[in-house]
């Protein structure tokens, strides 16, 4: 079976997940179940809530379930800390045959107790799995007789894999931190204060987030959750206004703290010229303050002083290549095509994993006629998409790089592991130096399979 605007086979299943920009108004379904055997890129519900809720450092992170869980996400982040490092250890209570017929409170009693006496966290987060849903597991009654015992939060999040998909685990996320907003000290927090949610501190990015904004005359009360810390968490209803990064992970908290009190949300971005400059803007706007406008465009004036002219060396390089893009929340794939575009280049596919219907509906506006809007991809479509597109670049994670490298073109690796900062005005200069550098290496010229690809092309071969 072909789609309409393009030429390649797809299961039928799959046809209403991909839609072609061209006269038609979108139709794309997502925010499903993933289809069985197509190797679907969602993660599950556990996973989901482990990526959201790790990088926050002063706090024991146990998984209940068996040993694959907890290395499976492992690290799974490359979030900074600047003092504890806790969430870069990963604890389990390795649940075994014996344990799924005899229950496994016992157990996890025992793993909280010797956790708590041996690091003193602020706080324990408990993980759910598949099996724990399956046995029945008390855990929420273990977590209140430890935290009765220990004097410190010990958090249920209820992430049995099989609950939904990968989304369903930034709500669990979500529900397990806003039990914490609310339980601490709001004393010297100012009238002009934000929470910065969202924001996961990959390769030290919340730190240059966080300087834009203490420029400005705007205090941080916490990110959630890079570099994050407990007590921050606890005070953080004391701001007087929630920057969401990353919507898709934590507008359901943003949401909660907007019902129980009263704090208003933005939706902003850190990634590309555009984008950061009005996440700056935006804030400066919501505190109607003349001190800290003057100094948001004091910032993007010197910033942008130093950015334009070095993007442009890139951009005369890049005009006119194609790209693809495919990432996990829908709204990083926005700044991702406005930031190409800077560069010169075309996004020809764009897709993420737990895109909503408004979000495929922005992406389509954003990108040109032709684009392949995909929901939920599996590596053999994005394979087909990328070639018959004859795109320069594919900008994805660690499950989109092999495709990239077999394929014979550039990569960029725009995922939760990364390690060089990718978002500010800064991160903006490093990406448009890691894509002039990998769109222009000259090893491509050695890649086989993209000779046989384009060779076929120019004799018509589909």
């Amino acid at each position: 079976m072909t789609m309409p605007g393009h030429n390649l086979p797809i299961l039928d299943a799959r046809k209403p997940h991909v839609h072609t920009k061209g006269d038609q108004p979108i139709n794309i379904a997502c925010e499903k179940h993933s289809v069985a055997g197509s190797v679907s890129q969602r993660a599950c519900v556990f996973c989901g809530s482990r990526v959201v809720l790790y990088p926050i450092a002063d706090a024991v992170h146990l998984v209940h379930g068996p040993i694959g869980c907890a290395a499976y996400t492992w690290d799974i982040r490359g979030s900074l800390s600047s003092g504890p490092e806790l969430h870069r250890l990963s604890f389990s209570t390795d649940l075994r045959e014996k344990d799924v017929i005899y229950g496994g409170e016992k157990k996890l009693e025992q793993a909280l107790d010797e956790l708590i006496a041996q690091y003193s966290p602020k706080a324990a987060f408990v993980y759910s799995t598949c099996i724990v849903g399956l046995i029945g597991d008390d855990v929420e009654a273990v977590c209140r007789k430890l935290t009765e015992a220990k004097g410190i939060p010990v958090i249920p999040v209820h992430s049995e894999g099989f609950k939904g998909t990968k989304k369903d685990g930034y709500h669990a996320a979500c529900a397990a931190m806003f039990s914490l907003v609310g339980t601490g000290d709001t004393a010297g927090i100012k009238p002009h204060s934000i929470n910065i949610l969202g924001e996961f501190n990959l390769a030290g990015e919340a730190w240059m987030i966080r300087r834009y904004y203490e420029r400005m005359g705007v205090q941080v009360v916490s990110t959630i959750t890079g570099d994050g810390r407990i007590d921050d968490i606890r005070r953080s209803h004391g701001a007087t206004l929630n920057v969401v990064q990353c919507s898709g992970s934590m507008m359901p908290l943003a949401k909660m703290m907007q019902e129980q009190y009263g704090i208003p949300f933005i939706r902003v971005s850190y990634f590309g010229v555009e984008d950061v400059a009005n996440a700056l803007y935006d804030v400066a706007s919501h505190f109607k303050d003349q001190a800290i406008t003057h100094n948001a465009q004091q910032i993007v004036r010197a910033e942008l002083e130093g950015l334009l002219p070095a993007l442009t060396r890139f951009r005369n390089d890049l005009t006119g290549k194609r790209a693809a893009i495919y990432t996990g929340g829908a709204f990083k794939a926005f700044s991702l095509v406005r930031a190409l575009r800077k560069l010169g280049m075309q996004t020809v596919v764009a897709g993420s994993q737990t895109g909503g219907r408004e979000d495929y509906e922005q992406l389509r506006n954003l990108c040109d006629d032709g684009a392949i809007i995909v929901d939920d991809t599996n590596p053999v479509e994005l394979a087909r998409f990328v070639q018959e597109r004859q795109v320069d670049l594919l900008i994805g994670g660690v499950k989109e790089r092999p495709i990239a490298y077999k394929l014979g073109i550039a990569f960029c690796d725009h995922n939760h592991e990364r390690k060089i900062a990718l978002a500010g005005f800064e991160g903006m200069l490093n990406f448009a130096k890691e894509v002039h550098g990998s769109v222009t290496s000259p090893v491509w010229r050695f890649a086989p399979y993209r000779h046989a690809t384009e060779a076929s092309n120019q004799r018509g071969i589909a």
